[in-house]
């Protein structure tokens, strides 16, 4: 990425720091429905041009925490709801080296811990019942670092997802497989106003860097 458009992306890290801080301030902290609402509409109001910027820059940033993790086993989302699109950096993460795997999560019936099953490009997928595709047919596998979408997310490492409890309670098995959540800097927030039940999660990236790390 050129220089000039690095500088782009930050300055627009900048300004999505300072309007969201004021965003958040205006939303009612109780009112977390409302507050992932609105979250949601300004990722999915990014400009093609613009998301596809902060999506190299975020890329990047991951790519370098990962060659420090050293996973095998790289559990992650089909993006949702204009969430980053990783798909095609997480593929050539997994080409890079004989053994390394990823896999997509499957949602319970009944509230519970996310199962994540293998993919790779030409595996048959279905629709679940939020409309997000997942392998059919493919092995069971278990991820030692999960990437986990942030709608929110705070200096602690809490996160706003989208109200299930499903990677809370994954993230509260033993043993717990390292966190990484990802998102744009649109969604940092002074407080997430997190629940009891709330995990914070061991790393944050965005397109302006490793901006949360407990491990």
């Amino acid at each position: 990425m050129s220089s000039v458009c690095l500088l782009s992306v930050f300055s627009r890290t900048h300004h999505d720091q300072l309007s969201l801080k004021a965003y958040h301030m205006n939303t009612p902290s109780s009112d977390r429905r409302a507050l992932r609402k609105q979250l949601i509409a300004a990722r999915e109001a990014l400009s093609g041009e613009d998301r596809a910027l902060r999506e190299v820059a975020l890329g990047g940033h991951l790519r370098s925490l990962l060659e420090r993790l050293e996973p095998r086993i790289i559990g992650f989302c089909w993006p949702f709801r204009g969430e980053p699109d990783l798909v095609g950096m997480l593929q050539q993460w997994r080409d890079a080296q004989p053994g390394r795997q990823l896999a997509l999560p499957m949602v319970p019936a009944e509230p519970g811990p996310l199962a994540f099953h293998r993919w790779q490009a030409g595996d048959l997928m279905s629709a679940d019942r939020y409309g997000i595709p997942t392998p059919e047919g493919t092995p069971r596998l278990e991820p030692d670092v999960l990437l986990v979408p942030v709608n929110g997310f705070d200096a602690r490492g809490f996160r706003i997802g989208y109200g299930g409890g499903y990677f809370d309670r994954t993230l509260a098995l033993e043993p717990r497989p390292v966190s990484v959540g990802t998102g744009f800097e649109l969604a940092r927030l002074d407080d997430t106003q997190p629940q009891p039940h709330d995990l914070p999660l061991d790393w944050i990236v965005t397109e302006a860097g490793i901006v949360v790390g407990s491990r």
